[in-house]
């Protein structure tokens, strides 16, 4: 099955095959993301109208829908152009009006005549006295009163898209929906109880109450399911694609990692040491390592990192550890230096500002195996870059980084074991659906002798106060950071407010006391401004969020983060690890301006209350929703139409492990499961994970 399967044809063809849809209104459905009779079908129904026939309005409380048989006993026409046209109606204990306005009297006239007995449906609403029901959305002939369904649902529109429209193009979708063949694992089904494909579609679609509407149904969940073992399947033939391509049994010899233990002033912790126990696992198979490793801001990731890199030297190989930036690459080879001294490892570090002799001479021995291990920035990827035996790739930070770009770094041509780090807590669910494809190695203790870190709310009126602690912290030769707010989506208003702060604390702190950081600097200014800084010449730092990952100076014990309440959760956690990080107790004062909303309130009181950074993120995802926890644009997380990664984190655990198990015993898709499968990838317009399947 090289293409789409026929029998989905019909669910791919033009709108405007559709009844009703013509291809001028086929146009206005691309407003709710309608290009193709399938989306219809995950177009669900958000909530619903009650049409179930009442006798009477006599009971209604207005405004509200409501489904009445009438007598016309008068007809009231416009007095006057833009006047509405008036219909006295009775039902079976009260009278009421139906209101029409630019209505035709003759079509009035001949649809409700007087005398006669009609349905009508529609919202039933008071004015100046008088019960009203104006435009009744349906009004039929008595013996034709069944076509009004009892609960009508009502669908999500855009501009030239009616619900009348959107429920003809809906139900004649339906009507072209084939039988598909089951993909879901029989057990599974079974346990769950939850109806087939289409009996879920069909009633999806067709509520018969508000209950029907949750996504707790046994149909919706079934659809969510669909959805997200459809992406988990995408990620796990990418995984088993990974793995086939050969991979190189690198096994260590413990001998380097024992001097960097023996040389450790502590014992690792043992999330640490699991981590570790993983990746050497992983690294003695023949088949490649494709591993996340995410770690709360100082958990240790590095110590976990250089250990992984040890291996690989004592097999005979070469490791690498990307940074995204220069700063935070320093900063690597710095930590990794004095450890890598102790196990007698030559270290390098490679970034574009190498040029030259310089950088020929670092080639050379990197090409001749002279450099064990290798730090830099995606400098490294450059074409005349050669290693002797690159066996470990170690990327930092790269949440930026999706599904595509790992696959391509792994396609270097060599049988490097991949490795990425993340200093970004993910809640559990946009975890799987962003990794999945990745086996995840998560540390979640902090090492001994990290302090707590106190969290203080101080309101900016009390700004003066704040300067005056500062002002003795700096006397007793402790170091402070001072995050300037967001103040507009561009970086050069928020310029103005780090450069107006720091002009404002310059002047109270003297000239070289205070430095200034910023994204619009030239890297070489912001790498110099940080070095004073690391090397304590200047004692306060103004920055913009551009200090948020990664730096590391463990003298800097005060955190003030300027207007806390505009800043993300996961950002101000991220900021807040700046500090913690040496022998001295640590506060973080959030500055906030009165009053505060409700959420940003929680936001706060969530950071002073903890500091477990997989908690705040589950928080964060609960307050904002997936797609802005990572950040859509560059996330490279799927866009799902039914399933939602805060409900259902539980549905997507399932599913990753249904996915693997699934390719595990059927890896070419060639079972009857294996062929629905395929289906359910060219239904959920997954025909990429279709390519996997032929690769290898």
């Amino acid at each position: 099955m090289t293409g789409r399967p026929e029998i989905l044809f019909p669910l791919f063809a033009g709108l405007d095959t559709l009844d009703g849809v013509g291809p001028k209104t086929s146009k206005h459905f691309e407003g709710i993301a309608v290009t193709k009779p399938r989306d219809l079908l995950f177009t669900l129904p958000h909530s619903g109208i009650d049409r179930q026939k009442k006798d009477s309005i006599r009971n209604a409380i207005a405004p509200c829908v409501i489904t009445v048989e009438v007598e016309i006993t008068a007809h009231h026409p416009a007095r006057a152009k833009g006047r509405p046209y008036r219909i006295s109606v009775d039902d079976a204990h009260e009278s009421f009006q139906l209101v029409f306005f630019h209505a035709r009297s003759d079509y009035l006239e001949k649809t409700l005549p007087v005398g006669q007995r009609r349905v009508v449906s529609g919202k039933l609403e008071v004015f100046d006295g008088v019960a009203q029901m104006v435009h009744p959305d349906h009004v039929l002939a008595v013996e034709k009163a069944n076509e009004i369904p009892a609960y009508e649902p009502v669908y999500p529109l855009t501009s030239g898209v009616t619900q009348k429209l959107m429920a003809k193009a809906v139900a004649s979708t339906l009507s072209r929906t084939p039988d598909l063949s089951e993909w879901m694992d029989k057990a599974l089904k079974t346990r769950e109880d939850w109806p087939d494909w289409h009996d879920a579609i069909k009633a999806a679609h067709a509520p018969e109450t508000n209950a029907d509407l949750g996504a707790d149904t046994p149909a919706r969940q079934r659809l969510a399911y669909d959805e997200l073992f459809a992406h988990q399947l995408t990620l796990a033939l990418a995984r088993t694609a990974t793995r086939k391509k050969k991979g190189i049994a690198t096994i260590g010899t413990e001998r380097l990692q024992a001097r960097v233990r023996a040389a450790l002033p502590f014992s690792p912790t043992g999330a640490q040491e699991r981590a570790i126990a993983e990746i050497s696992t992983d690294m003695a198979q023949e088949i490649r390592m494709n591993r996340l490793l995410q770690g709360d801001v100082g958990s240790g990731k590095t110590l976990v990192a250089l250990m992984s890199l040890l291996i690989t030297v004592e097999a005979g190989g070469q490791g690498v550890l990307m940074a995204p930036t220069e700063i935070l690459a320093r900063q690597h080879l710095e930590g990794l230096q004095p450890l890598a001294e102790e196990a007698g490892v030559v270290l390098e570090i490679l970034t574009g500002r190498d040029k030259g002799a310089q950088r020929k001479a670092k080639l050379k021995a990197l090409s001749e195996g002279n450099i064990h291990i290798l730090v830099g920035t995606h400098a490294v990827f450059q074409k005349d870059v050669e290693f002797y035996d690159l066996r470990l790739a170690i990327i930092d930070e790269q949440h930026r980084f999706g599904v595509r770009q790992r696959l391509e770094l792994g396609e270097k041509g060599r049988a490097v074991d991949i490795l990425v780090m993340t200093a970004t807590p993910i809640p559990r669910s946009l975890a799987l659906a962003q990794y999945g494809d990745m086996d995840v190695s998560v540390l979640d203790e902090k090492p001994p002798g990290r302090l707590p870190v106190k969290t203080a709310l101080v309101s900016t009126s009390r700004l003066d106060e704040v300067v005056d602690h500062l002002d003795r912290a700096m006397a007793e030769g402790r170091q402070a950071y001072w995050v300037c707010p967001l103040v507009g989506e561009s970086e050069v208003v928020d310029l103005t407010a780090a450069e107006e702060r720091f002009k404002h604390l310059r002047a109270r702190f003297g000239e070289g006391k205070v430095g200034l950081v910023h994204g619009q600097m030239p890297p070489a200014d912001k790498d110099a401004a940080m070095a004073k800084f690391v090397s304590g010449e200047t004692k306060l730092l103004v920055a913009t969020t551009v200090i948020e990952v990664g730096v590391n100076v463990p003298n800097a014990s005060i955190m003030v983060i300027e207007r806390a309440e505009i800043f993300g959760l996961a950002q101000l956690h991220q900021l807040r690890g700046r500090v913690g990080r040496g022998a001295a107790e640590s506060t973080c004062l959030m500055m906030y301006q009165a009053p505060l909303s409700e959420t940003a309130q929680k936001r706060l009181k969530t950071l002073r209350d903890t500091e477990d950074g997989f908690v705040i993120s589950e928080v964060d995802l609960e307050m904002r929703g997936a797609g802005d926890v990572i950040g859509t644009a560059q996330s490279g997380l799927p866009k799902f139409r039914i399933a939602d990664l805060e409900r259902n984190a539980g549905l997507m655990a399932l599913a990753q492990q249904d996915a693997r198990v699934l390719l595990a015993d059927d890896p070419k898709l060639e079972t009857e499961r294996g062929i629905a499968a395929r289906v359910l990838l060219w239904l959920m317009e997954q025909e990429k994970s279709i390519r996997l399947i032929s690769v290898g």
